[in-house]
């Protein structure tokens, strides 16, 4: 998310439950980019991300008008995200492809790299993230690239506070492992 308050969004929220397109059109691009982020690290690929995120975007416009405020709007569009993903790839695996198996290359210019081998240690991350299962992979997202505190995230998986440590530590351990083989 930027750095917009829970205001901005209720504010945003309202606006567009009363039909201010514009309002709709401000809350979504706030949230874009780490939507996008948290598609891309779970799906493993910008084309699957874009069309998982692209899902997201328009569940969260039909459910705008149910969502109650009991938890942020991110945090409630996070949780859109994530099961948006988790469908991209399930769909993924009844459609083979030429590219399956194989992470995108990174789009360089996209995310500034100082170094080439900030490219490659993201290509490396990709690949080792990759690896998880969707339900560590999720938790170790939400926590690692969205930065959402351990009862976002159990609120956005809808499971345990504990049972979120548990993913995210088991999660950690199997990226270490994954990216340890390959250093």
């Amino acid at each position: 998310m930027t750095d917009r308050t829970a205001a901005a969004d209720d504010a945003a929220i309202a606006a567009a439950r009363a039909g201010d397109r514009r309002a709709l059109d401000e809350l979504l691009r706030a949230h874009y980019d780490r939507l996008f982020a948290v598609c891309r690290r779970l799906t493993g690929n910008d084309a699957d991300a874009s069309d998982a995120c692209q899902e997201a975007l328009i569940a969260i416009v039909r459910a705008l008008p149910k969502f109650d405020g009991r938890s942020r709007f991110g945090t409630w569009a996070y949780r859109i995200a994530v099961n948006a993903s988790l469908d991209e790839l399930r769909r993924r695996r009844r459609r083979p492809r030429p590219d399956d198996g194989v992470i995108d290359q990174v789009d360089v210019a996209s995310s500034r790299p100082d170094t080439a081998s900030s490219v490659s240690d993201r290509i490396v991350l990709d690949a080792a993230i990759a690896t998880l299962s969707p339900e560590f992979r999720a938790a170790v997202v939400l926590r690692d690239v969205a930065g959402l505190d351990y009862a976002e995230i159990a609120e956005a998986l809808d499971i345990p506070p504990g049972t979120v440590r548990s993913r995210i530590a088991r999660g950690r351990a199997a990226l270490a492992e994954a990216l340890g083989g390959e250093h």
